[in-house]
């Protein structure tokens, strides 16, 4: 039942990306708006097509992925442990929760600044903000995870001697790793758009948000702006995938997806 849902969202999403695709290209085709404006979509897919073979692109876009790949790493690294902590002891949560609610509304786009007048420009400004913005839904999915923990086991556990450490790594963080995946999954995207933004709000360096940055500057650059465009959804969408595909083969015990062949 559960491939069906999956095989049929996947046909409605085939057909609502060729129904955009179409309307785009009749719009640019039939004058509405002018190509200089809205290139026909066809050439927009072209040039994305075409750039798959620019090393100079293909470089800088590997430099987004390491960026983005360093700061998805070092959030989990810092929201996972402190989720854990922030769940299982409540005295510690309720110390640091106003901090905490404090810091979380911030925009990170608005910290960039901030962050290149203290670190410079460059890589560590980006997997800096990266990290601020992909720490949040760890954290909080990590804490929501901890609170679903079933009572029961916990305590069958203390009943037969073991300690807080134990019931933490026997019982809880199996527990919680579901709702850990689904947070790194919604921090990848939050990281991928980080990236990307700070990259065109920067102007300089490599990366794929440069390219997008220096042709919306050319002249007649719309078709590379929209081209840029369509790599970064590629990339979204291709690292959504992978990560959903994980989580089915990881936890195929969670609500939904009993029952689906491994």
């Amino acid at each position: 039942m559960d491939r069906v849902r999956r095989r049929r969202d996947f046909g409605l999403g085939v057909l609502g990306a060729l129904l955009a695709f179409g309307a785009c290209e009749a719009v640019s085709r039939a004058g509405i708006v002018r190509s200089s404006y809205l290139p026909p979509a066809s050439h927009v897919v072209a040039r994305a097509v075409e750039l798959a073979g620019d090393h100079p692109f293909l470089n800088g876009v590997e430099a987004t992925l390491r960026a983005w790949a360093l700061g998805l790493g070092l959030a989990c690294a810092l929201a996972i442990p402190a989720g854990l902590l922030l769940g299982s002891v409540p005295v510690v949560d309720a110390a640091v929760r106003a901090v905490v609610e404090f810091l979380r509304p911030l925009p990170s786009v608005a910290l960039i600044p901030l962050v290149s007048l203290l670190l410079g420009s460059g890589t560590r400004t980006e997997v800096a903000l990266i990290t601020y913005a992909s720490v949040w839904p760890v954290l909080f999915n990590t804490v929501y995870g901890i609170g679903e923990t079933d009572p029961l086991a916990k305590d069958t556990l203390r009943a037969f001697g073991f300690g807080r450490l134990s019931v933490l790594l026997r019982v809880e963080l199996p527990a919680t790793a579901p709702f850990i995946a689904a947070g790194v999954r919604i921090s990848a995207a939050v990281a991928l758009i980080l990236a990307v933004a700070t990259e065109i709000l920067s102007g300089f360096g490599e990366g794929l948000g440069i390219f997008i940055a220096q042709a919306e500057s050319a002249t007649d650059g719309t078709r590379d702006v929209l081209a840029g465009v369509v790599w970064a959804g590629t990339l979204g969408l291709v690292i959504n995938g992978a990560l959903e595909w994980a989580e089915r083969r990881l936890f195929p015990w969670t609500p939904g997806r009993r029952g689906v062949p491994a």
